[in-house]
């Protein structure tokens, strides 16, 4: 529970400064920890719900609280101030940057390895390839994918 404690308190130091640094008042999302597979942390634009991945956090705390945490806000703020515009876009690049003095980065660099679901092996015509159980479920449903790169078929290693 004070694992909790301290990422709710983070979440309303950061609201405190986009009050301080905008002159308003924001009303505080619904914060909650069901946030699963790879992903630290979600904003649910229009719901004001900020979902973060609890294992990651456990793993990574104060990285977490300095920069996951503020990045997922920054997307709130961004779609209350100016609507809904690109995720990763300049509006939400200044709010990380004029707010939270952080540079913005568009994704973590967390070891995933405790929260990877189980993945099978594919192959094209240039390279391996893994996909996960979601995506391999729709292959024996039919659903073809292809490789960026070379642009033939994945087809499921033997």
């Amino acid at each position: 529970m004070e694992l909790e404690n301290r990422l709710l308190e983070r979440v309303e130091y950061c609201y405190q400064l986009a009050e301080s640094y905008f002159s308003r008042s924001f009303e505080r999302p619904e914060t909650n920890f069901k946030q699963r597979g790879k992903i630290a942390g979600s904003a649910k634009l229009g719901v004001n719900v900020l979902r973060f991945n609890l294992t990651l956090y456990r793993e990574n705390q104060d990285h977490f609280l300095e920069h996951t945490v503020p990045h997922e806000i920054s997307h709130l703020l961004c779609f209350e101030l100016f609507g809904r515009v690109p995720a990763h876009g300049q509006q939400w690049q200044s709010i990380m940057r004029d707010v939270f003095q952080l540079e913005p980065m568009r994704t973590h660099q967390y070891d995933v390895s405790s929260v990877q679901g189980k993945v099978f092996d594919y192959q094209c015509q240039c390279s391996s390839h893994q996909l996960t159980i979601r995506r391999h479920n729709k292959v024996l449903k039919g659903i073809e994918y292809r490789c960026r790169r070379c642009g033939s078929n994945l087809l499921a290693k033997s």
